[in-house]
């Protein structure tokens, strides 16, 4: 699907409310605001996106991004809330408490005409700036997926569909908005959101676009660290790890992420067992509504090159294992930055947590019981009950550190060997006698 002249110019198939199952129930009260008031001011106002897609799935939508006729600056002339971003997209964030309201003004393509003065392109195509604003019509075509590309409007409450996304809905289907290559050239990022897509979803990729992922994985490499970084925590904090991880492995994507890890785990059965079951553990938690940090999925990214690491290191300096596994875990997680940028707030708890693996080797003695008092225990203890579950440590590590964390006192100094036994009387020492001073002489 190429989007020509022709089809910029196609008319939207237009959905009537009684037509669709979108209700404006399933949308927050915060983005109803925002289109009610664009639309009063005289404004197009669309919900798009996630938001329209997750509603018609019935999924509750969370993410609620509006598009617009309005240019940045107006939208902030009619709200005391917002605050214009971004350099690559200009965009609009209007702020309710806690919740963030992206709005977007409508774009055009950006054929390189001289009066398109703010776009930028690499060498390889990808977008690097892009402000060429223009209708619906032109906008729809610079979406990624059919699926993502459904407009709500706030006027009458219909979904305007150009691109047969609701069709691609109803057959579960990933489906690309033009050519493939050239849509993923634009935003390699667009490889990842296709496999997030599929996980959250359950749809399938259609094929022209996994074959342009077989070509273009590379150009993961020209995208920003830190914007890769952002992508990981959608990619894997949000409830579909498991289903995620299978996925950018069959794609080859995995390894542009974490090529250490990738090479791991094509050799080691045990450590793909090992990742495996912590990403399903991290979906357990999301659908339990318990946190999550990325700390913990980089420490099991990362596990298996920082262990070989440190055995290396061990070989040639003298030093402890907990000391060669912070030494390496610093080193790896370093390699890994000119990838995935990893802020240093995620990078310096997670070279504790895998320095700590050791220490639960030794369950006796008053340095063992102190292993209970540290801020990271409940991570460390995570991680290696993780190790039990796969069989990387005896069960009876984990079930010894399990127990003491439910014991009083009295039963965990036992349990670690230091004083006496509860239920055991404490002989009584005599006092010492004093010895007599000897006598002075006169």
């Amino acid at each position: 699907m190429k989007s020509s002249g022709s089809q910029k110019r196609r008319k939207p198939k237009i959905i009537p409310r009684p037509a669709h199952n979108v209700s404006r129930a399933e949308i927050s009260k915060s983005a109803l605001k925002v289109l009610y008031r664009l639309h009063k001011a005289g404004f197009q106002a669309f919900l798009v996106g996630g938001g329209v897609r997750d509603a018609l799935l019935e999924l509750h939508p969370k993410d609620f991004d509006i598009a617009t006729n309005a240019h940045p600056e107006e939208v902030r002339a009619l709200f005391g809330n917002c605050r214009l971003i971004g350099r690559r997209f200009r965009l609009a964030h209007i702020r309710f408490g806690r919740e963030v309201i992206e709005v977007a003004t409508f774009r055009a393509p950006a054929d390189g005409n001289d009066k398109h003065v703010d776009v930028a392109h690499d060498h390889e195509g990808r977008i690097l700036r892009d402000n060429v604003y223009g209708s619906i019509d032109e906008d729809v075509w610079r979406r990624d997926f059919t699926c993502n590309a459904l407009y709500y409007n706030i006027a009458d409450f219909s979904i305007w569909d150009y691109v047969g996304g609701v069709k691609d809905i109803e057959n579960r289907r990933i489906v690309v908005i033009g050519d493939a290559r050239k849509r993923l050239r634009e935003d390699p990022v667009r490889m990842l959101r296709a496999v997030r897509f599929a996980a959250k979803l359950d749809f399938r990729i259609d094929a022209k676009i996994i074959e342009a992922i077989g070509e273009l994985t590379d150009l993961l490499a020209n995208v920003p660290a830190a914007r890769l970084f952002d992508e990981f925590l959608k990619l894997f904090q949000t409830g579909y790890a498991e289903k995620t991880f299978a996925l950018l492995r069959k794609h080859n994507l995995f390894a542009q992420l974490f090529r250490e890890t990738d090479d791991e785990l094509e050799s080691d059965d045990n450590f793909l067992r090992f990742v495996t079951a912590a990403v399903r553990n991290s979906d357990k938690r999301v659908a339990a509504d318990q946190s999550v940090t990325p700390m913990f999925l980089i420490g099991v990214f990362l596990w298996a090159p920082v262990r070989r690491l440190a055995e290396k290191l061990r070989s040639k300096e003298k030093m402890s294992e907990s000391q060669s596994l912070a030494v390496a875990a610093y080193q790896v997680s370093g390699l890994q930055q000119p990838r995935i940028s990893l802020p240093k707030r995620f990078t310096a708890p997670m070279r504790e947590m895998l320095a700590m693996q050791p220490r639960f080797l030794v369950m006796k003695g008053k340095r063992a019981l102190k292993l209970l008092e540290h801020r990271r225990f409940r991570a460390a203890y995570d991680f290696m009950m993780l190790r039990v579950s796969v069989g990387e440590l005896e069960g009876k590590v984990g079930q010894f550190w399990t127990d003491v964390q439910k014991q009083d006192a009295q039963h965990r100094a036992a349990s670690f060997q230091i004083g006496p036994k509860p239920g055991t009387k404490q002989r009584r020492r005599r006092p010492r006698r004093r010895r007599a001073a000897p006598a002075r002489e006169s």
